[in-house]
């Protein structure tokens, strides 16, 4: 199971999203498990992910500790993918986002050779994710759905910011906080790199992906 079932959007929005999870199971395969999963984010680190996850300790985009009003317009946007690798220190779920699925398969095809011994999962597109399996030489074992937002959904927020906003699947993106940031890059106050960056960071988990958000701040930027 993975939250990230609950990203909103049409078919094609989804084209440059995809996730990668490695995930242990308690008293089965965590012990001495910290070890694999770094070595599962050394591997993705390789084939160009746009984001990198320790579920427990947060992704590439970190907030910082000693922040001034000026921040909001000097923020240092540096990524750091070490920092994630090397802060792995207890079973946790860790995930790679890519935004080409050339990198995808490339990438769990390394994995399938180092045999790590974690369950694997890729989210995303159910085509696009087993035309990735299917290339790096794999065959699907089971399949999840998300079913959608069933209930009062005219109480929703409007489809822009959804599509923005589930991309934590955990819900630590708040919609306020995203209409703002599309009113900003409307505005030409922030472009939508800096604006994608910037919701990253509530997404502890790591599985926002940049990317595709930019692209989306884009469209918002023209209506």
């Amino acid at each position: 199971m993975t939250n990230t079932l609950h990203r909103y959007g049409s078919a094609e929005s989804f084209s440059d999203d995809y996730i990668v999870f490695a995930i242990p199971a308690r008293g089965r395969n965590d012990k001495d498990c910290v070890e694999k999963e770094r070595r599962f984010l050394q591997i993705a680190q390789k084939h160009h992910p746009v984001n990198l996850g320790d579920a427990s300790h947060g992704c590439i985009y970190r907030p910082s500790k000693d922040l001034k009003p000026t921040v909001h317009w000097r923020r240092d946007e540096t990524t750091n993918f070490d920092a994630v690798q090397s802060g792995v220190s207890c079973p946790t779920t860790v995930a790679a986002v890519f935004d080409n699925p050339d990198n995808v398969v490339a990438f769990i095809k390394e994995l399938k050779a180092e045999d790590l011994g974690l369950s694997i999962n890729i989210s995303g597109a159910l085509d696009k994710a087993q035309e990735c399996a299917r290339r790096a030489g794999l065959e699907r074992h089971s399949v999840e759905y998300s079913l959608g937002f069933f209930g009062q959904t005219d109480r929703m927020a409007d489809r822009n910011t959804l599509e923005l906003s589930t991309m934590c699947g955990h819900g630590m993106i708040s919609f306020n906080l995203v209409r703002k940031l599309v009113e900003w890059v409307k505005q030409g106050r922030r472009t939508p790199d800096q604006a994608s960056t910037t919701l990253a960071r509530f997404c502890s988990c790591g599985v926002f992906n940049p990317t595709r958000a930019s692209r989306l701040f884009e469209t918002a930027k023209k209506g």
